[in-house]
């Protein structure tokens, strides 16, 4: 590794600006912005993915390894990515660094506790959560009414048991009532830091966060409650975002942790915008399949933050569309074109899905050791019949040079793109009901949408308080286009059933729950932290 001085240096970053945790890893100082705000933007592209199966498609190594690619080509390339949560990284996914000769380091400390900003979410979160249940204790003067009180606890870590708890037991404990935690990565605290412009409007939206209603049915919010000011105090140094490097020192900013599945799923506005200023082109990512992550990177990120992308990168394997044509797991080694043909449908759907943002699409084959050559044409082939480039991209094998093929088809992409042609999927003056429908439709295919009695309750809440403008993060399955995590290639005509509609009015979103989605993830029969150890010299293992 070089020292992340040198790597700041190499990226026009002076010395005076960077606010360093040791010798890898740095703060990026708020004067580091107005030494830069009036620079042109570069070129931003989007990593996104067909819907991810056991096997793993790389898009997090895929945008890692384009970005060292592009540089190694003369293009003046940072890449912006979300930070790993321990939940994931101890539970079934494993380090979420890239892999190969494509990560970013140190891999370990990036992937446990970092500089910790997620820890930093969870205090404020559990902050405001302490403060809620002792203003109730203490008298409740707002007529808080326990059983409408919508703002849960948080952690960072996998664990089912929970999702649903009973808090306070009376006799001096606090009030007896229902409640739960949701893992941090869920928290709207984590969307807020990812969303705002800096730390003056992080508290402006901490401000509008809904914790529950009173007798009379009115929201309450967290400035009401008065733990604003502590709660900003927390994330003070969490909404400066943190530069590291790759493998080959390519300046990666690594910032925010939202999950696509739950949340919004795109690392930071202000990582972003440090990124625009300090490269000619940024590869970022968006979580879990281009459903998911590219749909709320298109509708709400961009929007919110006035970004216009100017392409997007779909990921895709042999083996995912093998997968998506029905060959279990453990067979995916094995050459299957009839079945890769069925699953090519999956790589299509995303392809039109992508169009209908008006962003040129360049698909990247994630090259796999025993991927057949027929198999690869297969892919090859069925690009041309779409009308869209690609490339085959052996980035976890070879770093830069493995990934040059797919480095050369993107400059050609945006030397011709033009970002005149984005645009989000819906219009805001729709109400939330319009969103949810107009992306079950368009994104998803399905035929109907089913809200649920509660679903109902929320819709008319929403229409009651005038918050229609508000944008839509679906939390859903990501293994399928449906609410259906078995229904696998490109379904259509299905019922997408809406359980319940939750505002995250710091955000600037509501999240409509589907289907069984939980906001609690659990562990696996085997999680990851088992395969963890360390040596004797402090080095830690099987951190994958």
């Amino acid at each position: 590794m070089k020292l992340i001085t040198e790597v700041a240096s190499q990226a026009g970053i002076d010395e005076q600006h960077l606010e360093l945790y040791g010798k890898y890893k740095s703060k990026l100082s708020p004067s580091l912005w107005e030494d830069m705000k009036n620079k042109p933007d570069g070129k931003l592209v989007l990593v996104t993915a067909v819907n991810p199966t056991p096997a793993g498609e790389g898009k997090t190594l895929t945008t890692i390894g384009l970005a060292q690619a592009l540089n190694a080509a003369g293009v003046k390339t940072v890449a912006a990515l979300r930070e790993p949560s321990l939940g994931p990284c101890l539970g079934m996914k494993g380090g979420a660094t890239g892999g190969g000769k494509s990560q970013i380091v140190p891999a370990d400390e990036i992937n446990l506790h970092f500089t910790g900003d997620i820890h930093a979410v969870t205090s404020a979160h559990n902050l405001l959560s302490a403060m809620i249940d002792n203003h109730i204790f203490q008298g409740n003067k707002l007529g808080l009414d326990p059983q409408r009180i919508v703002w849960k606890r948080v952690m960072d870590m996998n664990d089912r048991s929970l999702r649903n708890v009973v808090t306070g037991l009376g006799d001096g404990n606090g009030v007896v009532r229902e409640s739960g935690f949701q893992i941090t990565t869920a928290s709207e605290i984590m969307a807020v830091l990812c969303l705002c412009d800096n730390l003056s409007d992080l508290k402006k939206r901490l401000n509008r966060i809904l914790i529950g209603y009173d007798q009379e049915g009115q929201p309450v919010t967290a400035e009401q409650i008065g733990a604003v000011e502590a709660m900003t105090a927390l994330l003070k140094e969490a909404v400066k975002p943190n530069l590291v490097q790759t493998l080959e020192g390519t300046p990666v900013i690594v910032h925010g942790g939202p999950f696509a599945n739950i949340a919004h799923g795109c690392s930071s506005v202000i990582g972003t915008r440090y990124a625009l200023k300090l490269g000619d082109v940024v590869v970022t990512e968006a979580g879990f399949g281009a459903d998911l992550g590219a749909e709320k990177f298109m509708d709400i990120k961009c929007r919110q933050a006035g970004l216009t992308p100017s392409a997007a990168v779909l990921v895709v394997t042999v083996k995912s569309l093998k997968y998506n044509g029905g060959v279990p797991k453990n067979e995916l080694q094995t050459e299957n074109r009839t079945a890769l043909r069925s699953g090519l449908s999956n790589l299509e759907r995303h392809v039109e899905n992508l169009g209908k943002f008006g962003v040129p699409v360049l698909v990247a084959i994630n090259h796999f050791e025993g991927d057949s050559p027929e198999e690869i044409n297969d892919v090859v082939e069925a690009c041309r019949r779409l009308n869209v480039p690609a490339a085959i991209s052996k980035v976890w094998a070879e770093g830069s040079a493995g990934g040059q093929e797919l480095a050369s088809e993107l400059k050609k992409l945006l030397d011709h793109s033009d970002t005149e042609h984005f645009t989000p999927l819906y219009e805001n003056d729709l109400d939330i009901s319009s969103k949810i429908t107009k992306i079950v439709h368009e994104i998803y295919r399905g035929a109907e949408v089913n809200f649920s009695p509660a679903a109902k309750r929320s819709l008319a809440v929403i229409e009651r308080l005038g918050l229609n403008d508000l944008q839509v993060c679906m939390a859903k399955t990501p293994y399928s286009f449906s609410d259906q995590p078995r229904l696998l290639g490109a379904p259509g005509g299905f019922t997408i059933g809406i359980r319940d509609i939750t505002l995250s009015l710091g955000a600037g979103f509501a999240v409509v729950i589907t289907g069984n989605i939980v906001t609690m993830p659990g562990l696996p029969a085997k999680p990851a932290a088992e395969a963890l150890w360390m040596d004797e010299d402090g080095e830690i293992h099987g951190l994958v």
